[in-house]
């Protein structure tokens, strides 16, 4: 008589490790099989040829659908790619959004974009928002023309004799058709006497005969009373600088004013020499402020009017001239004095050939920008303000007296000129900043912190 083994016996019943169900998985072998998507041993029931009724309500499709493919290995590389271009990215915005300098949320977003290439897309919507937010055509300025008033920064404000200096300079010319308002075009005193005689004037003038509400502001510095000095920005021009981002404290009382630099490096098609350290090739015929080792300053085409010498302190260089009189003089600070020929627009500036001008939302928009030039006398010319394009910003100091002028920053985040003043005699603490346009958006403090771009600090000359 044959031996048989009851059905629902023990030995039939055992199972093997290799024969158990996917519930008899331990729970960490089960999570690493489905994160891998490795289907689980089919248990006996799952056989078809076990003979075993399935249970209640449960049929052989519906236990199949339970096993899963394995994930092809190309789409979880993909995945980890996908993951790791989206967290740098996102490492990297955080890191600037919490980067401890002089600069607004929205502002280190902008820098951000720039930084990573994404320029262009940036570029085009300012594009578009300037475009649809025009300055105002026509009217009256809603405010008068105010002087700041002049400080006392120490001793070498007060001099019996006085020291050699410039004339003072002429009146500027309105646009044509434009009704003067009180005190427009006339320069004005500003700022301390060094020597006895006056450092600097300043005067507010229309942009042109179209845009008669804006009031853009000028600055005539004489160099023969004052120092000029450039200043690392804690991100442009890059590097790491001995020298701070921000005046010194040990400097404050000796100064009396400040104003921008140029466009971002990568934007200003030339480079950044301070203090034996070019942080950016210099190119020939760029536009090029430059300062001396006697604290004079001048402007002009480097290779041309300007080259390497160990007199040279610093030069920043942005885009071509807009200005400019061919060459020659005047010298840096007027000396030795010498006939300059007069200054013309520079060919080419209306349409913004090759870029030269500007490239993140062209020359031809109506937009905050800032420029600096020097007169046929060796004085240096500050202006800046809204409603200016390229070519207006070139007129404006066509009509303040200079025969070259390069532009520098654009925007009102970047654009300011400070006059600075000691409330307090002798107290550089007390040093307080005075802005040129009410209307400009930086704080009237600015550079008195470190600020992310350079820029340039005018001292009072010690004689």
């Amino acid at each position: 008589m044959s031996s048989t083994t009851p059905p629902g016996s023990d030995s039939e019943s055992a199972e093997t490790p290799d024969s158990a169900g996917s519930g008899a998985l331990d729970p960490l072998t089960a999570l690493l099989r489905e994160v891998e998507g490795t289907p689980a041993p089919a248990a006996a029931a799952d056989t078809p040829d076990s003979g075993l009724p399935l249970p209640p309500n449960e049929s052989k499709g519906k236990r199949r659908k339970k096993l899963r493919k394995p994930k092809p290995r190309w789409l979880k590389v993909t995945a980890i790619v996908v993951a790791l271009l989206l967290v740098l990215p996102t490492i990297s915005f955080v890191n600037a959004m919490v980067t401890t300098q002089n600069l607004s949320f929205a502002e280190r977003g902008a820098e951000w974009m720039r930084d990573n290439h994404l320029g262009g897309i940036l570029n085009t919507v300012e594009s578009w928002w300037l475009r649809n937010n025009k300055p105002k055509e026509g009217g009256e300025p809603d405010r008068a023309i105010e002087v700041p008033a002049s400080g006392d920064v120490g001793p070498t404000s007060t001099v019996k004799v006085v020291a050699p200096h410039l004339p003072a300079p002429t009146n500027v010319q309105v646009p044509e058709g434009v009704t003067p308002v009180a005190n427009e075009g006339v320069w004005q005193p500003v700022g301390p006497l060094v020597g006895g005689a006056q450092t600097m004037y300043t005067t507010q003038v229309r942009p042109d005969s179209v845009h008669t509400s804006i009031l853009d502001g000028l600055v005539w510095i004489d160099p023969r009373l004052v120092t000029f000095e450039v200043f690392p920005g804690s991100e442009e021009p890059g590097g790491k600088w001995a020298k701070p981002a921000q005046v010194p404290m040990d400097r404050r009382l000796s100064l009396i004013a400040a104003f921008n630099g140029g466009f971002r490096m990568d934007d200003a098609k030339g480079g950044f020499y301070m203090d034996g350290v070019t942080q950016r090739p210099l190119r020939d015929g760029a536009a090029s402020f430059v300062t001396y080792k006697d604290g004079s300053a001048t402007v002009g085409q480097w290779g041309r009017d300007a080259v390497m010498t160990p007199e040279v302190t610093a030069v920043r260089q942005n885009l071509d001239l807009i200005i400019d009189n061919g060459g020659g003089p005047p010298n840096p600070g007027g000396v030795p004095a010498a006939t300059a020929a007069p200054g013309a627009l520079v060919p080419g500036l209306v349409d913004n050939v090759d870029g030269k001008w500007g490239a993140t939302f062209g020359n031809k928009v109506y937009a905050w920008r800032s420029a600096v030039g020097v007169t046929a006398n060796g004085a240096l010319v500050y202006g800046y303000g809204d409603g200016l394009s390229s070519l207006s910003l070139a007129n404006l100091m066509l009509r303040a007296g200079c025969v070259r002028a390069m532009q520098l920053d654009i925007n009102t985040v970047w654009t300011t000129f400070n006059f600075y003043n000691a409330t307090r005699y002798l107290d550089p603490t007390s040093v307080q900043g005075t802005k040129l346009l009410p209307e400009s958006f930086k704080g009237a403090n600015r550079y008195l912190s470190p600020d992310a771009r350079d820029f340039v600090a005018i001292f009072a000359r010690t004689l």
